[in-house]
């Protein structure tokens, strides 16, 4: 009983020693730091080049809408890989064959369906309206 309590000891510690250290860089800035301001070195850094234009640029939502629905798609793609890596070894019971099959079946019908929803919205149109405000080409 006398080591039971060691992992959460471990824990504390850890934990403990991780806000001292963030603490103490933190305190360490604060005194160490350089306090001069200068209107240069506060504007905006783009790869040492001059910034091209403002950073309060509006930018037409479609671009947005683009990539969540390019990164949802991105990331349930990669759910079937490991499905068709053990696919062949789940063929070899009769129990789970049809099971994965229909799994497999029914979680590409929900990324077609939500394909179908989006593309029903016009999400994927890349025709630009010039007339819109705030596209990125303007």
């Amino acid at each position: 009983m006398g080591t039971d309590f060691l992992p959460y000891v471990a824990i504390v510690l850890t934990m403990g020693l991780s806000a001292g250290l963030v603490l103490a860089i933190l305190v360490l800035n604060a005194l160490l730091g350089p306090k001069r301001r200068n209107p240069v070195k506060e504007r905006p850094f783009e790869c040492g080049n001059p910034p091209a234009d403002s950073p309060r640029k509006r930018f037409n939502v479609k671009y947005y809408v683009v990539a969540i629905a390019f990164v949802a798609f991105d990331i349930e793609a990669v759910f079937l890989f490991p499905w068709a890596v053990m696919y062949r070894d789940l063929l070899k019971d009769p129990a789970f064959a049809g099971l994965a099959l229909a799994e497999a079946v029914l979680f590409i019908g929900v990324l077609a369906l939500g394909l179908w929803a989006i593309w029903r919205k016009g999400a994927l149109e890349w025709a630009f309206d010039r007339t819109s405000t705030g596209g990125a080409d303007e």
